[in-house]
């Protein structure tokens, strides 16, 4: 199951589908040129085909191979922010297939932080579609061990990196009407954007809506129902006034006075560090829905910097509960 680079390199030039590292979560690769290998991906992640698929590159120049039209402010963002955690999604070539699009015109594109992901893009030779690896809408992976128990028999195979340095998804960005919108918030703020482009006004953002959770139509960019990044154990925002019997916390900074009637508490950041908490997201909720619990409540960060991208994943797993 657990494969070298080299020979993950070799699977994927042979049609695999693969699980690799990147800085933010594990993603699941396959040639991005390849049809068979794309639908492979949406087949063993169980994701429908309107949601759209981030492609990873290793070298700026890839771009040209896979968008149309590069405008100068996403030029200025990747120069600033590549490689890293920061998607553009722009005007896509014809011969980009639209099973990775979602049917729409514009690809979703980054260049990994990570230096095992671009090495396993070189020797692949080809730019890998590389959505989170896990089943869809479930918590993404941030070790080996967590896409192992969501797609182990459903892949070729999984290259282990250890745990991933950002902990959340990149962030995503798109151009409308020349200004750049933040569809999903992560480690590359809104902050960060506007200051790259000298840009004097607010960076838009697209916010949840009931539009977004529809599963019937293509999404503008991965990474926007509603539903997303969901435990299997039902989680609830804040803490509540009164807690049932076994309960989990998932906390951030300083702790609540009432801790004895939680069965199980885990802390982000002691120390209220937004980017520990990130780091520690997706491990402590995996950690969590592993406890058998009645149900997870989880604390809110400060909304600002990557707080909000925090915030953003833990109100998109509660916000539709299991039956």
């Amino acid at each position: 199951m657990f494969l070298s680079i080299e020979k993950a390199a070799e699977v994927l030039k042979e049609g695999g589908i693969v699980a690799i590292p990147t800085e933010t979560v594990y993603g699941l690769a396959g040639n991005a040129f390849d049809e068979n290998a794309v639908a492979r991906i949406f087949a063993a992640k169980e994701r429908p085909y309107f949601d759209p698929l981030i492609v990873h590159i290793a070298e700026f120049n890839e771009l040209e191979t896979l968008a149309e039209e590069i405008p100068e402010n996403a030029k200025l963002l990747a120069e600033k922010f590549w490689p890293g955690p920061l998607t553009l999604v722009l005007p896509k070539k014809t011969s980009v297939s639209n099973l990775i699009t979602g049917g729409l015109s514009t690809i979703a594109v980054r260049m990994p932080k990570k230096q095992i992901a671009r090495d396993i893009i070189k020797l692949a030779g080809v730019p890998l579609a590389a959505p989170s690896a896990n089943m869809f809408q479930r918590l993404s992976p941030t070790n080996a061990s967590h896409v192992a128990e969501q797609l182990g028999s459903r892949i070729d195979g999984i290259v282990d990196g250890g745990a991933c340095e950002v902990g959340v998804e990149s962030t995503v960005v798109g151009f409308e009407n020349g200004i750049p919108v933040v569809y999903r918030p992560g480690a590359v703020t809104g902050e960060m954007i506007a200051e790259c482009l000298g840009m004097g006004y607010e960076i838009r953002r697209i916010t949840l809506n009931s539009q977004l959770s529809t599963l019937n139509s293509s999404l503008p960019s991965p990474g926007l129902l509603n539903k997303h990044y969901c435990p299997s154990t039902p989680l609830f925002l804040g803490l509540p006034s009164e807690v049932s019997e076994n309960c989990g916390l998932l906390a951030f900074g300083e702790l609540p006075r009432n801790l004895r009637v939680f069965a199980k508490v885990l802390n982000l950041s002691e120390k209220a560090c937004a980017t520990e908490a990130a780091a520690n997201l997706y491990g402590m909720l995996h950690e969590l829905d592993s406890c058998k619990l009645s149900r997870i409540f989880a604390m809110l960060l400060p909304p600002v910097g990557l707080g909000n991208a925090v915030n953003d994943r833990l109100r998109r797993a509660a916000l539709s509960l299991p039956n």
